[in-house]
């Protein structure tokens, strides 16, 4: 996983942050590998845990949408090697870490019970988060950024919609599940911070996390909606995802200068796998441990000795660029 400033210790509730319904169902996005079977026992995890398994899926999310921007960047230098590490360390990040908190977590339910939960994250997002964001960018004279976070919260708004009507279509039968809007794919070059202020940086973080949680669980539910034979469903889950990460946070991206030079992005990978490694997951192995979650422990155990194998790995990337 990859921290980026204050990715693990954000402020406030992600848009998205998970529900535990009655019975979850957890299902592979296309493409990547099955995910361990649900943890029945979801309701019985603590809250502490429960917590700690959000921030893991927040932050794993998060890895897989920063380093995909990593080895773009690679492979733009002719690093091909570098990019290769960058593309299989997120896929990691993304269909084993984030897989298994959420199946943990007991994150994907009905298709019901996922619109619901997107409805509620898109509701915050649209009418509280980024129109507060938008104004706090504008008093801080980071004009763009204000620019960027009042579409995105036009666009939160539209998805809402959508999943309200397909949750009508998906609850009663009434009306059809919503196509999906087209991505506007925004292109993310190496370059340095478009924001001045303190404030908005921090409130890019913030955004750039909840997006790319987003984008994962939403795939997730697609997966599910496929496995429960609503194609309609899927391909609605599916755009909406390619929106979250290739239009919304790509352009936070930008604004905040995410990418940087190969080297430099090296160097903050092998600093937040190494806080993982030897900070954050031991320190939730702790908690869990103290409440008795044992299978939560476990979990992060194990991906604490998986962050430190990135960070080596990345740390003989960097030496052999040296």
């Amino acid at each position: 996983m990859f921290h980026h400033s204050t990715r693990m210790l954000v402020a406030g509730l992600c848009a998205l942050a998970a529900s535990v319904p009655a019975q979850p169902v957890l299902a592979a996005p296309a493409g990547g590998p099955p995910p361990p079977a649900p943890h029945t026992a979801a309701r019985a995890l603590q809250a502490q845990t429960l917590a700690d398994l959000t921030t893991t899926m927040k932050g794993e999310a998060y890895a897989y949408a920063a380093y995909s921007l990593f080895a773009a960047e690679a492979d733009r230098q002719g690093m091909s090697a570098v990019g290769k590490l960058f593309r299989s360390t997120a896929q990691t990040e993304l269909n084993e870490h984030l897989h298994e908190a959420a199946a943990l977590a007991g994150t994907v339910g009905s298709n019901a019970a996922n619109l619901r939960q997107a409805i509620s994250g898109e509701t915050y997002e649209h009418q509280v988060m980024y129109r507060r964001f938008a104004e706090q960018a504008r008093a801080d004279g980071d004009l763009g950024a204000a620019k960027l976070f009042s579409e995105i919260a036009a666009d939160e708004g539209r998805h809402r919609d959508a999943f309200r009507t397909a949750l009508t279509a998906v609850t009663n039968g009434r009306g059809a599940v919503p196509a999906p809007t087209k991505a506007d794919v925004v292109a993310v070059p190496a370059g340095l911070p478009k924001v001045k202020a303190t404030r908005t940086r921090a409130n890019l973080d913030t955004a750039l996390h909840g997006e790319a949680l987003a984008h994962a669980k939403y795939m997730l539910f697609a997966a599910h909606a496929r496995q429960t034979g609503n194609t309609a469903l899927a391909r609605l889950w599916e755009g909406t995802a390619k929106v979250e990460l290739h239009e919304h946070l790509a352009g936070e991206a930008v604004l905040t200068g995410l990418v940087r030079t190969t080297r430099e992005n090296l160097r903050t990978a092998i600093t937040g796998e190494h806080n993982e490694e030897t900070t954050v997951y031991p320190g939730f192995a702790k908690r869990a441990t103290g409440v008795g979650d044992t299978s939560a422990v476990g979990y992060f155990r194990n991906t604490a000795a998986d962050e430190a194998k990135h960070a080596a790995a990345f740390q003989q990337a960097l030496d052999q660029l040296r």
